[in-house]
Formats: structure tokens, sequence, C-alpha cells
């Protein structure tokens, strides 16, 4: 399966499991499950800015139609997508990322993408519970929502990873 047909799967795969499952999920005070942005994790390390905060916005919007979100899915994936290519570059090998190698746990490593998922997916939620309490005087709770959102969705993208991507044989 080339690589195109492998992200499109990916993106309806996580669109549905977001808005059938996790969307749907009521666990608690600050609990919010977001899975959706480890498919912008996940895509090809020479993919463009311009292109990536597309598929972005295109993913989030989905995922903003369905939940009645009104776009804070969409500003968020958009959010991360302008970043991921910084905290790559701050984060990459000196001789550069290899062609053949995918950013996933598999292939890049525990460190490497504890580091890089974490700091993208807080990007993410900070800027999604921003957008939607949009009360400066409620930083603290905004942070609180963050931190209670981002560790369980971080532990979920790490065990998704497990039942959806393949070890890579180019090691």
């Amino acid at each position: 399966m080339n690589n195109l047909t492998k992200n499109i799967i990916r993106f309806f795969v996580f669109v549905v499991l977001q808005t059938l499952i996790f969307n749907q999920l009521e666990i608690g005070y600050g609990f919010h499950l977001m899975i959706h942005p480890l498919f912008i994790m996940l895509l090809p390390f020479e993919i463009g800015v311009i292109s990536l905060m597309g598929l972005a916005f295109l993913m989030g919007i989905i995922i903003d139609i369905f939940s009645n979100t009104y776009g804070l899915h969409a500003s968020s994936l958009v959010m991360m997508a302008y970043f991921r290519p910084i905290v790559f570059k701050f984060y990459g090998p000196r001789e550069g990322y290899d062609p053949l190698k995918e950013p996933n746990v598999f292939d890049m490593g525990n460190r490497w993408f504890t580091y890089v998922f974490g700091i993208l997916l807080l990007i993410h939620h900070f800027w999604y519970f921003l957008v939607e309490i949009f009360q400066f005087n409620q930083f603290f709770f905004i942070l609180q929502k963050t931190i209670f959102s981002a560790v369980p969705s971080f532990l979920i993208c790490l065990l998704l990873q497990s039942f959806l991507i393949k070890k890579s044989k180019a090691k």
C-alpha cells in the first residue's frame, strides 16, 4: 500500500474514531480525549507546511461539523500543523530525517516521539481550551484542562500506534 492510500485511510479512521467514540465519552471534569492530532503528527516528514495546514483544517472542520464546535478543532489542528515543522527542526537529527522513516514511535524512538508529540499535543490542547473558554482570567483553569486532557490523550495515542502502525523494516 502506497503512502497516499495509507494516509487517506488513516484520515478517515481518525475522523471516525474521534467523532463516533472519543467525542461521545464523558469521563469527568476537564477530560477531553482527542486523538486526531496524531494524524497530523504521522504525516510524512517532507510534507510542506501549507499542505499540512490544509489537511489539518480539513480534518478539523469535518470533526467540528460532527461535534458542533464551530471551528475549535480546525483552529487548534491548524495551530499544531503550523508548529510541527518548527518542533521537528528543533528536535531533528543533524544529518536530517531519513525519508524512509515515519514520525512515529517505532521509527523515531520513544524519547524523540515523547518530546515532539508531547509538545505538539500541548500546543494543540492549550489553543483548543484557550479558544473554547476565551477568558484570560481563567488562565489556570485553561492550564488544568490542558494537562488533564493532554496526558490521557497522549497515552491513548501511544496505544493506538501499536494497533494502526506496522513496524518499519528500514532499520
